[in-house]
C-alpha cells in the first residue's frame, strides 16, 4: 500500500510499525510545512495520523477507507521537530472501524488526538492467490 501511497511518499512519512489493527508512522516537519505562525500547519498533522490510521485500518488486508474523523490539536508541531502518529483499533465490527491516533514530538508530548471511523468496501490490498492459482 505505501508504495502506491503518493502523498504518503511525498512527505516522506516513514512506517515504522504495522500489525493487526495499528500501525504507527513518523514524519520530519520540513520549512514547507510551516505556515504564517512559524508552526506545522494542521492540515499535515492531521495528514500524518489519517496515514496512520489508514494503514492501520487496512491491516487486515481487507480495503478500508475513511468515513470520517476528527482532529483535537492540542500544541504546535515545530520546524525540525519529528512528528509520531500511532494509531489503535478500538472496535471493528462488520463493515465499520473506530481508530484512536495519538500524535507526539520526538521529546514524546502528546500534540494532538485524533479519532477516525473506518469502512470496508469490496477487495483486498493485496490480492491473494489460492493454491490452485486462481484469485478469490
Amino acid at each position: 500500500m505505501h508504495a502506491r501511497d503518493h502523498a504518503a511518499r511525498a512527505l516522506d512519512i516513514k512506517i515504522v510499525a504495522i500489525d493487526l489493527g495499528s500501525a504507527t508512522v513518523s514524519m520530519l516537519v520540513r520549512q514547507d510545512m510551516v505556515n504564517g505562525h512559524n508552526m506545522c500547519h494542521g492540515g499535515y498533522m492531521a495528514l500524518l495520523c489519517d496515514t496512520a490510521f489508514a494503514y492501520a485500518c487496512n491491516s487486515y488486508n481487507l480495503n478500508a477507507v475513511a468515513s470520517g474523523f476528527s482532529i483535537e490539536i492540542l500544541a504546535p508541531a515545530k520546524l525540525g521537530d519529528t512528528l509520531v502518529a500511532v494509531a489503535v483499533e478500538q472496535v471493528q465490527r462488520g463493515r465499520q472501524g473506530v481508530y484512536d491516533i495519538k500524535l507526539t514530538n520526538q521529546s514524546n508530548e502528546i500534540i494532538a488526538l485524533f479519532r477516525g471511523k473506518s469502512a470496508r468496501i469490496a477487495g483486498e490490498v493485496i490480492t491473494t492467490v489460492n493454491p490452485a492459482g486462481a484469485t478469490p
